[in-house]
């Protein structure tokens, strides 16, 4: 995955990489993946610490693997410090972008979940919990956008497209189980067909 130069990140660097993974833990709503068109903005526009292909693998790999969604963060980290030369710099990478992307919001998460559920009789908490439904899929639109963007050429990239709304369709009007369409992607993808 290896694509970009060989960077020379000093201490500023990381700590910056940090801090900017603490903010992005509060503004991920909806879980990490929300955040994905402001990682692309500071890592590769901004920074250029990666490439977009070290990014959108970063993506695909961790989404194909088992465990928790949030493992892409980890693997950008790590393809950070890979890009700095020192696997010792990949496992830096990974921590930080880790801790910062955790800790924050898990801190803010357990703190107001007890407090909501103390106060769950509440109208206010009631409606909070309401109103940030819209600015989740919403949230969640902008990322499949960004990551649709790199398919501009409908000619070429129909099939995909196409098998991108039938999945829609199909898990908007039935009960076929998620893995099951992700299975036949895989096998589509995989014969070359997508």
């Amino acid at each position: 995955m290896s694509s970009a130069p060989v960077l020379a990140l000093a201490w500023s660097d990381w700590l910056n990489l940090l801090a900017h993974y603490l903010a992005l833990s509060l503004l991920s709503i909806g879980g990490a993946i929300t955040t994905l068109p402001e990682m692309h903005r500071f890592l590769v526009d901004q920074q250029r610490w990666l490439s977009d292909a070290q990014f959108n693998a970063s993506i695909a790999i961790a989404q194909a693997s088992p465990g928790p969604n949030v493992l892409f963060v980890a693997l950008m980290g790590w393809n950070v410090g890979i890009n700095t030369g020192s696997m010792a710099n990949a496992f830096v990478g990974a921590l930080l972008t880790m801790t910062g992307i955790l800790l924050p919001s898990t801190t803010l998460s357990y703190m107001t979940a007890r407090w909501s559920h103390r106060n769950r009789h509440w109208r206010s908490v009631r409606a909070f919990k309401q109103g940030m439904s819209p600015i989740v899929i919403a949230l969640l639109v902008s990322t499949g956008w960004l990551l649709a963007s790199a398919h501009q050429d409908p000619a070429r990239d129909w099939p995909l497209w196409l098998l991108t709304a039938a999945t829609a369709l199909i898990v908007w009007r039935s009960k076929i189980h998620l893995l099951w369409l992700l299975a036949v992607g895989a096998l589509l993808g995989g014969f070359g067909l997508v």
